[in-house]
């Protein structure tokens, strides 16, 4: 399908727009983190590096900081486990409510982040005793879950079964043919659901905010409880630029490794 020439410039426009309505907010954040005027009058006369070396020396960020890794760590390792085994059973066989499981696997990511967070915080509190550390894994692991799910699944329709039967064939035990045959084929597809589960599970505030007892915070909820401090605004800021910067990173890695498995299942 051809598409004409004003059409063409129409869509690069609105391309355009919105890349500019996404990404100019998050690069006056990153430039405010480098203002020296704690008002953030714009633009900026003053430029410091101040409000970073306080972030850095910042005891509650720096706790906030080990706690969203740790909880993003452990939510993406049960993600690993649970969404692999779930894939390979949805994918692999054919069983009397096989769509409705999926269905059922997939719905926490799609349903609004507050219903979930109310539903857990009212399972944990009502009959678990109350939130703990394992309230905030078991709100995160929800929807990493989905996303190692998503990304095993499809490359597991992608390649097939044929390699899997050809072991069989050959006399393989189903543990032999998952260890040479199936994981190779989808180990990219779950290594960038991994980055992407730990990415979601680190900047997740609204389940966390339900799930999260009073003595713990990650970081997103410290950014969220001293937003409207004026002594740690500035903070605040380069907080969240350091956060822009740094999603980057697991972004660009599941981006390559999902493209990398997409070329190798062409190949095979």
């Amino acid at each position: 399908m051809t598409i004409s020439r004003p059409a063409r410039i129409v869509l690069r426009i609105l391309f355009l727009l919105g890349l500019l309505f996404i990404y100019v907010p998050l690069g006056v954040v990153v430039v405010n983190s480098f203002n020296a005027d704690q008002t953030f009058s714009w633009p900026p006369t003053e430029w410091t590096t101040e409000w970073w070396q306080k972030m850095v020396e910042n005891q509650g960020v720096r706790d906030a900081l080990v706690s969203s890794i740790i909880v993003g760590l452990i939510a993406t390792a049960v993600a690993m486990v649970l969404g692999t085994l779930v894939a390979l059973a949805l994918g692999r066989y054919a069983f009397f409510g096989r769509d409705t499981v999926s269905l059922l696997i997939i719905l926490p990511i799609a349903l609004p982040g507050i219903v979930t967070g109310i539903a857990l915080n009212n399972v944990f509190t009502s009959y678990m005793g109350g939130l703990t550390f394992l309230s905030i894994l078991i709100g995160h692991a929800t929807f990493c879950i989905v996303v190692v799910y998503n990304n095993a699944i499809a490359r597991l329709r992608r390649v097939g079964t044929s390699f899997d039967e050809a072991s069989m064939d050959l006399g393989a035990t189903s543990w032999t043919t998952f260890r040479l045959v199936t994981f190779p084929q989808i180990r990219s597809s779950l290594v960038a659901g991994a980055v992407l589960a730990f990415g979601l599970s680190f900047d997740e505030i609204i389940v966390t905010t339900f799930t999260a007892p009073p003595n713990i915070q990650t970081l997103p909820i410290w950014i969220f409880n001293n937003l409207f401090r004026p002594n740690q605004a500035p903070i605040v800021n380069a907080v969240a630029a350091a956060l822009v910067l740094i999603s980057i990173v697991p972004v660009y890695l599941a981006q390559r490794l999902s493209g990398n498995a997409a070329h190798a299942g062409g190949r095979i």
